[in-house]
């Protein structure tokens, strides 16, 4: 009989030793080395066991039967749209964001109201029960069908869900969870990644819905090992900061609707409250116009969206002037700042420049390109830009604008605001006038720059 053997292996390289080391002796990575488990088998089954026993059987596309999967509400719109519909019966969650941010918050919110409905069990590592119930009365939720679980243990957690049979189960949070099966502490490498492993096969056996809490490190990714994402179905990070009132719920990857969806929350008294219309909320500016402050229209998921992205330009005194952003990529902004020389005439080797995405919102779309050239500008001449204005494109290193996707809806959501003006790649341009907004499509970035 095959018995587990414990080992160690590299994180760098894959090398395996029957023991911890420092170093390691193949790539010379320090502090590489995890436990693992291996099975151990003799050399006689290891060479049969690819060709012994039943095989499986070969078919086709056309002979699989197929079911349309059922998407089962959660309650909150935008949680739906973030998950592309709802729920799948065997679909693994995991849900990743710094502490507070309102990850539990979120998920009790969820799980009380999914209940009413269908039979959930909510497993918690790191509360009490009475913590738990406690957030469960202040929040205002119906609890009078949620079970709770106090456990850390996974091998008793399966056997307790095999009794009960419950069809949503929440654990908070897996980096808490160990198995018998390693002699490490919980939360180590190997810990995290075995305890999902048999989490995950449970729910995919039992075709029960599973939802996953993990920690971030400081660096903004999930804790433990990287294969940790790949052995779920669907990876939600919450961004923004903890301290301001608005959350961002971001589809990292799913495999039951679109990546990069956005759902949008406001953190109140009684929990998380979802924002219908996010447009409205980041759009909130002064009366009076100020430099450096421009409205932008980007694509999150499948839905258009208004940002307002600001700049600060200011004379430097440091021998390497700084290039700080917030809610967009460095690196391009300073390929933007050569661009701006280059083609526009606009030198700032002289000057800090600071950009940020009001709100919180990460862009990582190059839509923002144009956006955050006329913010610059804007800030470098003191001069305020027009409030009914909105603007996108990608800025080539050529100088060329170069059209984005789904120009037309941008364009509409800018119109429904209110907007009277539109700055855009000549190919987002519409060929039929959209409304009283007056449209002007441009092929170079010196010509953008005529214009304002």
């Amino acid at each position: 009989m095959s018995k587990t053997k414990v080992i160690y292996t590299c994180q760098s390289c894959g090398a395996q030793a029957p023991k911890w080391s420092g170093q390691c002796g193949d790539c010379k990575a320090w502090n590489s080395f995890i436990e693992d488990i291996k099975p151990a088998t003799s050399g006689r089954h290891a060479r049969l066991q690819g060709y012994a026993g039943n095989q499986s059987a070969i078919t086709t596309l056309s002979d699989v039967k197929f079911t349309e999967q059922t998407y089962i509400p959660t309650h909150f719109a935008e949680l739906d749209r973030v998950l592309g519909g709802g729920i799948v019966p065997g679909a693994v969650i995991l849900i990743g964001g710094d502490p507070g941010i309102g990850k539990s918050t979120i998920l009790l919110q969820t799980l009380c109201h999914l209940s009413q409905q269908h039979k959930t069990l909510y497993i918690t590592g790191e509360e009490s029960m009475q913590q738990v119930t406690m957030r469960a009365r202040r929040l205002d939720l119906p609890e009078d069908k949620l079970q709770l679980l106090t456990e850390t243990n996974v091998e008793r957690i399966i056997n307790t869900a095999q009794q009960e049979q419950p069809q949503i189960i929440a654990i908070d949070s897996i980096q808490t969870m160990y198995t018998e099966l390693l002699q490490s502490a919980p939360g180590g490498v190997g810990q995290v990644r075995e305890s999902t492993a048999q989490l995950v096969q449970f729910a995919k056996k039992t075709n029960t819905i599973l939802f996953l809490i993990g920690h971030v490190t400081k660096e903004g990714a999930l804790a433990g090992p990287r294969v940790l994402e790949h052995m779920v179905d669907t990876v939600l990070y919450f961004e923004g900061d903890s301290n301001q009132r608005f959350r961002m719920l971001r589809a990292i990857k799913n495999r039951f609707g679109a990546v990069n969806e956005l759902g949008v929350f406001a953190m109140s008294d009684r929990g998380l409250r979802e924002v219908s219309n996010p447009s409205a909320i980041f759009l909130s500016r002064d009366t009076e116009p100020a430099p450096g402050s421009i409205i932008m229209a980007t694509w999150e998921g499948t839905r258009p969206m208004l940002v307002e992205v600001q700049a600060l330009v200011d004379t430097s005194h440091l021998g390497n002037p700084r290039r700080v952003t917030l809610g967009l990529e460095a690196n391009r902004l300073s390929m933007l700042l050569a661009v701006l020389n280059r083609h526009g005439g606009v030198a700032t080797y002289d000057q800090d420049v600071f950009v940020n995405v009001v709100g919180g919102v990460r862009i990582t779309e190059t839509a923002s390109d144009l956006a955050c050239v006329l913010a610059i500008l804007s800030s470098l001449r003191n001069k305020p830009l027009p409030q009914d204005l909105i603007v996108f494109g990608e800025v080539g290193l050529a100088g060329e604008l170069r059209p984005v996707q789904s120009g037309q809806e941008r364009l509409r959501e800018a119109a429904k605001h209110g907007f009277k003006r539109a700055i855009v790649p000549k190919a987002n341009a519409p060929k039929e006038k959209l409304g009283d907004m007056e449209i002007i499509g441009v092929t170079r970035l010196d010509e953008a720059l005529n214009h304002i």
